[in-house]
């Protein structure tokens, strides 16, 4: 097992009015905030998760991070424990692999996955907050009824159009 040593939260001289947080050093700040150590392995995959265009595999993850850097268990193991402190979203493949994406408090992301060469895109943004304030509707619905710790998570599949063959 590689070991790891905590290192120095970089959000630690932040004093008010300085410069806004880069998403890096907002995401060392609310793992501080969760009680957990910032760690030179979690700097790593939390900048892999920022750097990221779409959502990845824990494998994806590992390898752009480097073997170097750390191990594939600490990979599965901090993107679990990012997960239940809401650092990090969940998402699906058709075949049921997870899918993880940084969530930095921002409006949700929703995507597309193509049925026939599992690429990833985005779904248009003025569509995606439609749903976002559909989704918030019936949490809040859920909430009112009693229940707690209420989530959600949408993917969408789909083929896409031939080359060429889109609306005239």
């Amino acid at each position: 097992m590689i070991g790891s040593t905590q290192i120095s939260d970089p959000t630690a001289n932040v004093k008010t009015g300085a410069k806004p947080l880069t998403p890096l050093e907002a995401a060392c700040a609310r793992l501080r905030a969760c009680g957990l150590r910032v760690t030179e392995p979690r700097i790593a995959i939390l900048a892999a998760l920022i750097s990221r265009s779409e959502p990845g595999s824990i494998e994806q993850i590992h390898a752009q991070v480097g073997s170097g850097q750390c191990d594939l268990v600490t990979v599965y193991r901090c993107i679990a424990a990012f997960e239940e402190i809401g650092l990090v979203r969940r998402g699906y493949f058709l075949d049921g692999a997870c899918l993880y994406e940084i969530d930095t408090g921002g409006p949700a992301q929703y995507h597309v996955v193509c049925r026939q060469t599992h690429q990833v895109q985005p779904v248009d943004p003025a569509a995606a907050g439609e749903l976002a304030a559909a989704l918030h509707r019936v949490e809040e619905s859920l909430r009112a009824k009693g229940f707690t710790e209420v989530g959600h998570i949408v993917e969408f599949f789909g083929t896409p159009p031939a080359a060429g063959a889109g609306p005239a």
